[in-house]
Formats: structure tokens, C-alpha cells, sequence
């Protein structure tokens, strides 16, 4: 174990064997810190937070704060996991969860935080996620796998963006985002799909061409949602992904975010 002469760490904190503790970082009680996990200088992170394997946790990041929440109070149930084989890049803030949502705050595993994201209280991240520079979740946020949010993206409470999902720069997101869609502009709107994240990881030609047609159903269509969503059930039920897309708009709590003539 490699733990700095200057670094703060409680008796209580469970620190792997094969970690790096740098110089000046403060390491709260109820810290657990998985194999190969580095926190570089001037970090802190508080407890109760588990955090996994090979993560990499850059200096002057604060990890496993109190949730910026009016009904926190001290002592209260409330924890932060994060998984695997993360980055995240200096003055990164992610808080712990509230009472109001099982507790916890939970970051998946290959993920890429870029400096000054910010996670809030009881938001669901999942893995291969891309967070660009000062990009913020408020509380309670879903962000399905390999999801890409561009640099100053604002997300309001209770959002959720699927899976595949790419958010250009300086969005202000209020409704969900159905996977595999773009949404960009200062009055931001879902203006097509994801083709070339698709073609990047793989999707087959046939199947971007579903997710095509699934959006011109949905978002260039006059009729009413669910009429959209049930033709696409009868239409596109050979394509999981299609299948997904459907799946998405239909657990939306806050409703989705429509095109760009939508009033």
C-alpha cells in the first residue's frame, strides 16, 4: 500500500494493499478503496463511499460529500458506490444519496468525468458514460451506458438519458432523452440520431436503419405518441434496438424531449 506521509486517512477507511494515496489527500471515515485505485494529490473523498478497481480520482477532486439536499441531515443514510476503471479528472464533485432514493448514489465503471463535473445526490450513472468539462447532474438522474454529454450540458432533476445518447455542447436538458438520439442547440432539441456513435460501436447498417425509421415515427409524425409507439411495437418488433428506444420513451416520468418544432 503507497500511502503518502502527508495524506489524512481514518482508522476506519479500508485502503487495498495495491492503492496509491498521494500527498495532502484526505480520506474520511466509512471509505473502502479497491485494488489499483490512485488518488492523486489534494483529492478528498468521504465516507460512506466504496470505490472499485483501477479507478483513477485526480487531484483536488471532492468524492462522497453530503448531498446538497434542505432535508439532509447529518447521520442519515447515505452512500456513494462507484465501480471500476474510472477517470475523473480534477474538481470533479459527486455526492452521496439521500433517504429519498435508497441512499445511494452509483457510478458504473468506465467512465470518463472530465474537470468540474458535477454528480448530485442519488444519480444512477452507468458505465462507458463521457462527461465533458463542467457538464452537472442535478439530483436524481439517469444516465444509461454510453451516453456522451458535452461540455457545459446542465441536466434537471429527475432526467433520464438513454443509452448511446450523444448532448452537445452547453445543452440544458429538462425532459429525457431516448436512446440513440442527438440533441444539440441553445434551445435544445433531439434533432436525429446517433448514426455515427452507432457505426463506431458496432451497430449493423440494418439496425441503424431501424432506429431511422423508429425516430421519423416518433418525432416527424403528426400522431399522437402512443399511436407512434405502438406502430413501432408492430412494425420494428424484430429489432432489439428499436425495442429499446420504445422501452425508453414509454419509462419516462418527466416525458421526452421532442424535435426542433416542437413548441
Amino acid at each position: 500500500m503507497a500511502i503518502h506521509e502527508s495524506a489524512v486517512v481514518d482508522p476506519s477507511a479500508k485502503i487495498h494493499k495495491n492503492s496509491e494515496i498521494c500527498a495532502y489527500t484526505v480520506i474520511g471515515a466509512n471509505v473502502e478503496i479497491d485494488a489499483g485505485t490512485i488518488i492523486e494529490s489534494h483529492a478528498v473523498v468521504q465516507g460512506p463511499t466504496k470505490i472499485g478497481k483501477n479507478n483513477h480520482i485526480y487531484s483536488f477532486a471532492s468524492i462522497g460529500g453530503d448531498p446538497q439536499d434542505i432535508t439532509y441531515e447529518a447521520g442519515q443514510d447515505s452512500n456513494l458506490i462507484i465501480g471500476d476503471e474510472n477517470q475523473i479528472r480534477e474538481f470533479c464533485t459527486i455526492n452521496r444519496g439521500t433517504e429519498k432514493e435508497e441512499s445511494i448514489t452509483r457510478v458504473g465503471s468506465n467512465n470518463l468525468l472530465m474537470a468540474y463535473v458535477h454528480i448530485a445526490h442519488d444519480c444512477q450513472i452507468g458505465d462507458h458514460i463521457i462527461m465533458s468539462n463542467n457538464a452537472s447532474l442535478a439530483g436524481h438522474v439517469r444516465i444509461q451506458n454510453w451516453a456522451i454529454l458535452g461540455g457545459f450540458t446542465l441536466v434537471k432533476q429527475f432526467c433520464m438519458i438513454g443509452m448511446h445518447t450523444y448532448i452537445g455542447m452547453g445543452c440544458q436538458i429538462n425532459k429525457d432523452i431516448p436512446s440513440y438520439m442527438v440533441a444539440s442547440g441553445v434551445q435544445t432539441r433531439v434533432r436525429g440520431i446517433n448514426a455515427e456513435g452507432m457505426r463506431r460501436r458496432g451497430f449493423s447498417p440494418n439496425a441503424i436503419a431501424a432506429i431511422k425509421r423508429a425516430f421519423k415515427v416518433v418525432y416527424r409524425s403528426s400522431g399522437l405518441l402512443e399511436q407512434s409507439l405502438k406502430e413501432l411495437e408492430k412494425t420494428e418488433s424484430d429489432h432489439k434496438e428499436v425495442m429499446q428506444f420504445v422501452k425508453c420513451i414509454r419509462s419516462s416520468k418527466t416525458g421526452i424531449m421532442r424535435g426542433p418544432n416542437e413548441e
